[in-house]
């Protein structure tokens, strides 16, 4: 005996559970849940800021719209990547780079079809090491890139420790050289947490908090932005 099992097209609904997909979802417009006009000056400004929010009030969903917009507009190249899983390195830090770079390779090759960076990643690392590889990837990507490079950098507090310090340090160190040595035009870091809040050894507090005080890379005005909720 034959059942003929029949499904009506889904409804969509709202989900809170990861970025909505529009063909199920009900989507607000995530570019208007912030100041987008803010947002676009402090790029073009070439600023590196945080934005920060409770869980789940569309941080995600945000950074992936602005990534499509900047896109779309044509004048620069914007990558978003999310840096969770360089977590479970915990004080690895080469694993932690290492996953950072893999996946930032992965992102290069299907948000702009772009495999500069898959090409070139695991050399630097073995050259250079992971105290250093990050920022001479976004280095070398940057002089070969045709416009300039914007960097959305999710999940950026999940990151502990070591891996999370070498990580701000390279940053901050292509942000100071970038008027002779290519760097990237913007960096927005997100998470849940504001940068004095991220979760560092002990050992690191103090030079988090050298970072987190310091005009640069970190110069968003007086504070972080905060995305708003619902």
């Amino acid at each position: 005996m034959c059942i003929r099992v029949t499904m009506r097209a889904m409804e969509r609904f709202f989900n809170t559970a990861g970025p909505p997909n529009l063909a199920e979802h009900y989507v607000l417009d995530p570019l208007l849940r912030w100041n987008l006009p803010e947002v676009l000056t402090l790029i073009s400004q070439r600023k590196y800021f945080l934005l920060h929010a409770p869980r789940q009030t569309g941080k995600t969903t945000c950074l992936l719209a602005l990534c499509d917009y900047l896109n779309q507009q044509g004048d620069m190249h914007c990558v978003y990547i999310n840096v969770e899983e360089a977590q479970a390195s915990v004080e690895d830090m080469a694993e932690g780079i290492r996953a950072m770079l893999d996946a930032l390779a992965q992102q290069c090759e299907w948000t702009l079809q772009d495999d500069f960076v898959t090409q070139h990643w695991q050399q630097h690392l073995s050259v250079s090491g992971p105290m250093r590889a990050f920022g001479r990837v976004v280095s070398a990507w940057c002089h070969h890139s045709s416009k300039p490079i914007v960097l959305l950098i999710d999940e950026a507090d999940a990151l502990v420790g070591k891996t999370l310090i070498s990580l701000l340090r390279q940053l901050r160190a292509g942000y100071i050289s970038r008027t002779k040595i290519p760097f990237a035009h913007s960096v927005v870091l997100c998470g849940l947490r504001d940068i004095r809040d991220y979760r560092v050894n002990p050992e690191d507090r103090v030079e988090l908090q050298r970072l987190a005080a310091a005009g640069s890379p970190f110069n968003v005005k007086s504070n972080s932005l905060r995305l708003g909720d619902f």
